[in-house]
């Protein structure tokens, strides 16, 4: 009967001939954490700053519907506190607008930045990662063929 052949050993020959740099993945995980914290950094500022917005918005259009609400002398008057309420809120509408806008704006250019920041960290990690590996294979192949002779 065949009797299958144990690998076990060859394979921890192997994992010791090309020995795993855990401070590489350590350097990748610090490096991603902090691109996390950067770029949550960017999304809370923005929803905070769209929560004031908002916030503002509201309290201004809540304004202007309790001086609508008001009891007036002449029927007219009411048609003229409506169209007045119209405009304001159009024009409260367009700057509101206009601030998330400048939001958007904001985050997409601080988000880009980052991007290209990390990026460019990345490109050095993995080219730095390259170079290493390289010259830990260069030295196992040359232990490798010194003890082949």
């Amino acid at each position: 009967m065949a009797k299958t052949q144990d690998f076990t050993k060859v394979m921890q020959d192997m994992m010791q001939a090309f020995p795993f740099d855990a401070t590489a993945a350590q350097g990748a995980f610090k490096t991603s954490a902090a691109f996390g914290e950067k770029l949550t950094k960017v999304a809370l500022e923005a929803a905070e700053k769209s929560n004031e917005i908002s916030s503002k918005w509201a309290k201004e259009t809540i304004a202007k519907v309790g001086v609508l609400a008001k009891v007036k002398e002449e029927p007219a008057d009411y048609t003229k506190a409506v169209s007045d309420f119209a405009s304001a809120s159009a024009e409260l509408a367009a700057e509101n607008l206009a601030a998330f806008a400048e939001i958007a704006k904001k985050v997409q250019m601080d988000t880009v930045e980052l991007m290209l920041a990390a990026g460019k960290t990345a490109s050095e990690d993995a080219a730095a990662a390259v170079q290493k590996a390289t010259a830990e294979v260069t030295n196992v192949a040359k232990k490798a063929a010194a003890a082949a002779k």
